[in-house]
């Protein structure tokens, strides 16, 4: 049961991971500082907030807002530290913000574990002219972690507070904090990490040894906890699972592609990445130890987070005697829900691309063999004819047809296990995750984090055409995307009219990019339309009447001359801004969200020009939060010749309709795609937009 503190009140901990979770009615700066044993803070170097947001054991958030995540692991803390502070503080006035905590809403704190669970919440009463306040304490006693609901407020803001912690450069750091969250310090773009899959292993997979369980002792005081907000280069990555590449042993089986859209990783591939401390000893699997070495040297890997796997998944429900038990939502590894759908997804893919293939492995073995058979029958003059050779070939088809009878029941027996998780998984994937006609769009709340992954529509095989798998993709996006206007293949044989289609490509990519507005904080995604010709000005009226667009749609050569010259340009900055290690140095007028360009009607309005600079945001604008979407018809590009190949192949290929177009290199099958199109009539899109901007507009107030 919660424990809901009052002032002073305090409250055993039982959990050495905890996530504070914090909600204000105003944007607001979170911190947090760490105390000796007599509450004194010794230096700047033991206060984490956004300048500075991750100390061993201690993370806070990078930015002013009105909900924060911080994450405390007591196990990693240093032994002279006692007790730890989180502290709220108002922006710096100039900011548009509010001026005392007693003109807004009460903030509120949890403190929970990291499967989600609270374990004490405290509302912050009684503030007024406040401007900084210490909303909770967690302190040791008797080598024990408890912790006390404070809700002493400062008038000085951070400075006074600060001074009254014992920190001698109280002053000096509370304007440096000010000064880091005026200027956005965490928002400055950055080289994103190395993208690092979740593991899509189901439950039934063997956790990786961690420092409890006989595994390597860490090396390093890096915290382990999961991370919030956008990642840097001197901060580790999320840990998406304990079993991605970060933690998986040197010497691992090259991984299958999870998705038709994750190449494999080879031998060859995976040797040629550097390693510490020179070559591996082929006959140990070691490396040597170098010159001066006094003991055993520690060959993990440098990256490797050094914790225990994350808390075990739900358990599902017992079955009856001699069946499956019944499917649980979120039964995948992982540390947070979020990532237990995902890797739940990915593994109901997997299950099926493995049982399709079982099955048609198991046809084309009847297939043959039965093939076989009848030549042998065939073959011999003395059977061929008569009631010998009759009952021969009745014999051969009667094996046929009971092999393919035993594949097909436990194609079936797999189906509905299949079908049934997908029962349990669909109503309880999030937003970013759900169709358009999810009830969880009724409750929908502009989020505080990017999601893991996005849903860019569903995949099935015809063996079960009535098994839909959600597709994921990781965000942010690797690869554009192109919105196929042209003749397809579609599955039924519809919309062959050349108008329908193009229509189509436009709707979806407007619930695409309205997807992808949704599923971002506020002011961290920014959309950009190019539309010359203005053919798709009714198509687009959701994004332009809501105001989510950067800006009207560019019509002609000159509109698309001007948003290309714009956005060609913020690659070019944030290029030389990260290679020169000045990320923080950006022109102060520079939008640095993610942007998405919509292109549609190509080539129309593009000169030759314009098409190498097309090229160069395919190519170039990913890794810096620039992305493209085509809504274009490959033949009429066919003018420009193989100019435009690198370009197509670039971005992933999408279809308005559903279309066995999409192939898998895992098991080799063609699966069919269907758009996540918005049901006709439903104002979900509209009412989720609008949504979008309100908080946009409170975000830049």
């Amino acid at each position: 049961m919660t424990a809901e503190l009052v002032r002073g009140q305090n409250h055993p901990l039982t959990q050495a991971r905890l996530e504070i979770r914090v909600s204000a009615g105003t944007p607001v700066v979170a911190g947090a500082t760490i105390g000796d044993e007599h509450g004194r803070v010794p230096g700047v170097e033991w206060v984490a907030h956004p300048g500075a947001p991750t100390l061993p054991g201690l993370e806070v958030s990078r930015q002013a807002a009105a909900e924060h995540r911080l994450a405390v692991d007591l196990d990693a803390m240093p032994e002279a530290a006692h007790r730890i502070g989180v502290l709220l503080a108002l922006p710096a006035p100039g900011t548009g913000g509010a001026v005392r905590f007693g003109a807004v809403a009460a903030p509120f704190v949890a403190v929970t574990g990291l499967d989600g669970t609270e374990v004490a919440s405290y509302t912050i009463t009684g503030l007024d002219a406040e401007t900084a306040v210490v909303a909770l304490e967690l302190y040791r006693r008797q080598g024990a972690w408890k912790m006390r609901a404070v809700g002493q407020g400062y008038a000085g803001g951070l400075a006074e507070l600060l001074t009254d912690q014992g920190l001698p450069q109280a002053h000096q750091l509370a304007s440096g904090i000010n000064e880091a969250v005026a200027q956005g310090l965490a928002r400055s773009i950055s080289a994103p990490p190395p993208r690092a899959d979740a593991d899509r292993s189901r439950q039934t997979a063997t956790p990786a040894s961690g420092p409890d369980q006989g595994g390597p002792t860490p090396q390093s005081p890096t915290p382990a906890w999961p991370t919030y907000g956008p990642g840097t280069p001197d901060t580790p990555p999320r840990p998406t699972s304990p079993y991605g590449p970060q933690g998986a042993p040197a010497a691992a089986a090259p991984q299958q592609p999870a998705s038709p859209y994750d190449a494999p990783v080879t031998p060859s591939a995976a040797a040629s990445q550097p390693g510490p401390q020179g070559p591996v000893d082929p006959s140990s699997g070691t490396r040597p130890a170098g010159p001066g070495a006094s003991g055993p040297v520690d060959y993990t890997h440098p990256r490797r987070q050094h914790a225990a796997p994350p808390p075990p998944p739900p358990t599902a429900p017992p079955g009856p005697s001699g069946q499956p038990g019944r499917p649980v939502a979120g039964d995948a590894t992982g540390w947070t829900m979020d990532e237990r759908l995902y890797n739940q997804v990915w593994g109901m893919f997997e299950d099926l691309a493995r049982t399709t293939a079982a099955y048609r492995s198991a046809v084309d073995f009847a297939d043959s063999r039965m093939e076989k058979e009848l030549d042998q029958v065939l073959s011999d003059p003395r059977s061929r004819l008569g009631g010998q050779g009759d009952a021969a070939r009745e014999a051969a088809r009667a094996k046929h047809a009971q092999l393919v009878d035993q594949a097909r029941e436990a194609l079936d027996r797999d189906l509905v296990q299949l079908t049934a998780e997908a029962e349990v998984v669909e109503p309880a994937l999030p937003p970013a995750y759900a169709r358009w006609d999810a009830p969880v769009w009724h409750g929908y709340r502009v989020p505080t984090e990017m999601p893991m992954a996005l849903r860019l529509g569903d995949l099935q095989l015809p063996e079960a055409a009535s098994l839909h798998i959600p597709m994921l993709v990781r965000l942010p996006l690797e690869r554009g995307l192109w919105i196929d206007s042209g003749q397809g293949g579609a599955v039924d044989g519809s919309y062959t009219d050349t108008h329908d289609l193009r229509r189509l490509a436009m709707e979806t990519a407007v619930a695409h990019a309205a997807r992808l507005l949704a599923v971002h904080p506020p002011g961290e995604f920014t959309v950009h339309v190019v539309d010359p010709a203005g053919s798709g000005a009714q198509t687009l009226a959701p994004l332009v009447q809501t105001g989510a667009l950067a800006g009207p749609p560019a019509l002609g050569a000159a509109g698309v001359t001007d948003i290309l010259g714009r956005l060609t340009e913020r690659v070019d900055l944030v290029q030389m801004a990260v290679r020169a290690g000045a990320a923080d140095a950006l022109p102060p007028d520079l939008d640095t969200a993610q942007q998405l360009l919509i292109v549609n009607d190509f080539p129309h309005g593009f000169d030759d020009r314009a098409v190498t600079q097309l090229r160069y945001l395919a190519d170039e604008g990913p890794v810096v939060g620039v992305h493209l979407m085509m809504v274009a018809d490959r033949e009429e590009a066919s003018a420009y010749g193989p100019l435009l190949d690198p370009l197509w192949r670039s971005l992933m290929r999408l279809t308005p309709v559903p279309d066995d177009h999409l192939a898998d290199p895992w098991v080799g099958h063609a699966w069919t795609y269907e758009p996540p199109l918005v049901p006709p009539g439903s104002q979900v899109l509209q009412r989720v937009l609008a949504q979008v901007v309100a908080a946009r507009r409170s975000w830049n107030r």
